[in-house]
This record gives C-alpha cells, structure tokens and sequence, in this order.
C-alpha cells in the first residue's frame, strides 16, 4: 500500500511550496473589497473580487494604520502583499501589506471620509460657531515664526488698525509634529484667555503639504475652543478640515488679518457719521419736545384747573344720581317679589292650617299621631292647635256607629 499523508501534512506541503515562489511572495492585486469586518483585535478581514474570482484577505493592524483612508465594502483598491495558505482553514489567502485606492488618492479619499464622519458628528453645525468680536484687543496667531505668513498678517493688521496687539505661537505648519503643536497653541491661548480670537495660518501648498490641517484631533480642539478660531489655510482654492470646524474661514492668511480687524480710517469715518445722526436726532427730539411742552402748557386744563374740576363733579352728581335711581327701581322689584314669595309661604304654612279647627297631635316622646292604631288606653297626649297647646288622656277609640 503507498504511503498516505495526513491533512496536515498535505496542507504543510501546499504552503511551502507557496511560500516558495517568488512571485507570490510579492504581488500586487487589484479588486473590489467585500465581506469587510473591522475586528476589535485592529485586524481587517475581507475578500478580493473581481468579475470571475474571490480571494481571501487579512491585513494586520501592524500595517493597516499606517493608511490614510478607511477601506469599505465595494471600494475598488489595489494591495501589495504575498500569498501564502492558513493551515487551520486549508485555504490560501492575500496577507496584505499596503493598501491604496484605485483611481483615487488615498489622501483624498481619507479627507473625504473624515469630513463625511465629522459632519455627521456635528463638528461643522453652523449653530455651535462662535461670533467673531467685532474689535478684538488681542488676536493670537498661530503659525509659522519665521515664514511670510506671519509678516504678511502683521502687514496687514498694523496697515487697518496700526496699534492693534498681535501674539505669535510659533508653531510647525507641515510635517508629522505641526497638528500636535498648533493643538498646544489652541489650548495654550485658552488656558492663559489672552487673546479675543485665534487665528491658524499657513500658506498655500499641496494636499501633502495641508495635511497636518486635516487631522481629527486637531478638528476637535478647534471645536473645543472657548475662544472664536479662524481657520486661513493655503489659497482660495484649498479647503482643509480646520476650515469646516473652525468658526471662521478664511480664503488666505491677508484676508484673515482683514476679516478679524476693521479699518481704523473706516471705522473714524463711521463713527463720525453717527455722531451727526445722533447730534440730529437728539436736537429733533428736543424740538419736539419743546413744542409739545409748549401745547400742553397753552391747554385749558392747565390755564383754569378749577373749570376742569367742576366739569368732573358735575359728572360725579350725575352718576350718583343715577346710582340712587338704580337703587330704588332694584329696591321695589325685590319687595314685589318678597310680598309673592310671603303669600306662598303663607299658604303652605301649618298655622294657617291649624287656624280652620284642625290639630296636631303628639305623644310624650315627640312622635306625630297618624294612627289610633300607635295610641294605648291612658297614654298622655300633646294636642297643638292654632293659639296653643294642651294635654289629654287616651281613652279609646271610637267607631263611626259610636256615640260620644
């Protein structure tokens, strides 16, 4: 009989000599991702499909955190890994190694999921932005020290309000470090509350260069912020997530310093036009004023007071005559209706009964006689009758027959 191998063995087998090849020890594979499970452990599990075939795939955390997007099911992307089998399941499979979309950036495709998750957060609701004042006596700038950000902002603001308080947080605005340290700056100038409103800067760049302003945790210390921020990142053009979160955008760094202080020139001028509208005003309303004091010290009223007077107490006669007259008119329906009510009453009163010959008659506990059927032979009687009352004794009954 020739030897037999177990299902390990055959198994073991199958993967050397997949391990072995040289091509599928470094492949690149583009598909479409179905069946995606994100697992708790940080693991991606998914499938590799095309029109005609289906791989299994697995990328360890190890590597997918280095990805700038999230992969989702039916996401066309390309992947670099090997090839190799998983002896417990007996099936080969794709380990993944990198990972990037196919037919977009991957920079782009991570912007777009993180604005999308934010959004649907509620970190760009135009109800949570704060009012930028209107004239600030501090602005903090957060930014490169030594670019021309910064002295094109400083341009600008001495040039509008020239003794306006400028304070630099001089900060990294690319590479890896630049979100954590302008997140330092914003908290800083929140925890020091030495600046009216916050401004982050940078000139313009490519989606590489802006990427430290598309960072979640720098989106949330914008939000998180006590004090007004103003997001001027790159040109008109660019848009990054400090835009959407910030209370402000900003098109470029110049057009924040112009946003954030009105012109002094300007705002003289204004104030030079209020003050005349108010001068104006006041001397109108004094005017008016005037003549109105005027009519009301001319009025009648106030030249013979007593006239005034007597036209009130003629009024007051008046009205008391006609209260007097309601209440004798009131005084003889009421003793009419009492004079009907007393007749009623009258006519339905016992005495009046009592007064044609007839009697009540009670015994000693108060009881009414209805009945000659509730009397005993010698029971004493309470007898009322209309100008009094008097006792008698019960002695017997008598019949229609019976002769008194």
């Amino acid at each position: 009989m020739n030897r037999y191998l177990t299902v390990s063995e055959l198994t073991g087998y199958i993967k050397q000599l997949v391990d072995s090849d040289m091509l599928l020890s470094h492949v690149w594979v583009a598909g479409e991702i179905s069946n995606f499970k994100a697992h708790s452990s940080g693991h991606m599990y998914f499938s590799l499909k095309d029109e005609k075939s289906i791989i299994r795939c697995v990328m360890f955390r190890s590597h997918n955190i280095r990805l700038k997007f999230r992969p989702e099911e039916g996401m066309r992307v390309i992947i670099r890994g090997y090839v190799s089998v998983y002896p417990q399941g007996g099936n080969y499979q794709l380990y993944a190694e990198e990972m990037q979309p196919d037919g977009t950036g991957a920079l782009y495709l991570a912007f777009e999921q993180l604005k999308k998750r934010l959004e649907e957060q509620g970190y760009f609701d135009a109800s949570r932005k704060k009012p930028i004042p209107l004239l600030p006596c501090a602005i903090g700038v957060i930014t490169s020290p030594t670019g021309a950000v910064i002295r094109d902002i400083i341009n600008v603001l001495t040039r509008r309000y020239s003794n306006c308080r400028i304070i630099l947080y001089g900060s990294a605005v690319q590479g890896k470090e630049a979100p954590s340290e302008i997140i330092r700056g914003i908290n800083l100038f929140n925890e020091l509350k030495n600046v009216d409103v916050i401004i982050l800067a940078r000139g313009g760049g490519s989606l590489e260069d802006l990427w430290p302003f598309n960072d979640e945790e720098l989106a949330k210390a914008i939000v998180a912020s006590e004090i007004p921020v103003i997001s001027a990142v790159g040109h008109e053009t660019d848009y990054t997530i400090s835009d959407f979160a910030a209370d402000l955008r900003a098109p470029t760094p110049s057009a924040a310093a112009e946003l954030v202080m009105p012109e002094k020139r300007a705002m003289k001028e204004q104030l030079s036009i209020f003050y005349k509208r108010l001068n104006t005003s006041l001397l109108n309303r004094l005017n008016h004023e005037k003549n109105r004091l005027q009519r009301l010290s001319e009025a009648r009223s106030l030249i013979k007071p007593s006239e005034q007077l007597n036209q009130r107490r003629q009024y007051l006669d008046m009205l008391e005559r006609n209260l007097l007259d309601r209440s004798r008119y009131k005084l003889e329906n009421l003793k009419s209706d009492l004079k009907v009510l007393a007749g009623k009453l009258d006519a339905l009163s016992p005495l009046t009964v009592l007064s044609r010959g007839y009697s009540v008659t009670q015994n000693k506990s108060g009881e009414m006689i209805r009945s000659v059927k509730q009397m005993r032979p010698g029971e004493e009687l309470i007898i009322t009758v209309c100008d009094g009352k008097f006792q008698a004794v019960y002695d017997k009954t008598l019949t229609e027959q019976t002769e008194v």
